[in-house]
C-alpha cells in the first residue's frame, strides 16, 4: 500500500506568503525603546573643568559644544536629550534633558560651569521653524533652555 504524504495545496502556501510578507514590516513597529542625542555628558571630564582654565584646554577635554553664545563666544552649550517611543512611528517622550554650561570671562578663561536639567526649564522645540518675539521676562536658565528643544 502506497503511503500518502500531506501536501500544502498551491493556494494555501500562497495565502501563507502573503500574510508573511505583510507581516513582516511590522516587526519593525515593534518597541523603538529609548534614545540619547546630542552631547553624552561625562561626569568625569565636567569634573576635570576648573576655573581659569583656557577655552583650549576645555576642547580638549569636553569637545567641540553643541552650540556657543553668538556674542563673544563666552558661553559654551553642551546639550543632550534622552527620548523613549513606545513603537517606531510613534512621537518621542522627554525623558532628561541637560545642558552643560561653560562660562568663559573676556580672556576666554573658564569663570563657572553651570548643570542644567529638564526640572530648571520648558521643553523647547530644536526645529521649531519660528522666529522667537520679544516681550517676555525670561529667567537665565528659561533663555538658555529656550535654545534646546525636542525633536
Amino acid at each position: 500500500m502506497p503511503v500518502s504524504t500531506p501536501t500544502i495545496s498551491t493556494r494555501r502556501l500562497c495565502i501563507l506568503a502573503l500574510g508573511a510578507a505583510l507581516l513582516s514590516p511590522l516587526a519593525a513597529c515593534t518597541t523603538a525603546g529609548p534614545q540619547v542625542q546630542g552631547y553624552v555628558i561625562d561626569e568625569k571630564a565636567v569634573a576635570e573643568i576648573k576655573p581659569g582654565m583656557s577655552a583650549e584646554q576645555v576642547l580638549k577635554i569636553l569637545g567641540t559644544p553643541s552650540t556657543v553664545s553668538t556674542v563673544g563666544n563666552q558661553s559654551w552649550y553642551y546639550i543632550s536629550q534622552n527620548t523613549n517611543r513606545s513603537f517606531m512611528f510613534d512621537k518621542p517622550t522627554i525623558t532628561d534633558q541637560r545642558v552643560l554650561t561653560v562660562l568663559f570671562t573676556k580672556a576666554l578663561k573658564v569663570e563657572r560651569i553651570a548643570n542644567y536639567g529638564l526640572k530648571d526649564g520648558a521643553v523647547f522645540d530644536f526645529n521649531a521653524n519660528a522666529t522667537p518675539t520679544g516681550g517676555k521676562d525670561l529667567s537665565l536658565v528659561r533663555q538658555m533652555l529656550r535654545m534646546v528643544g525636542s525633536s
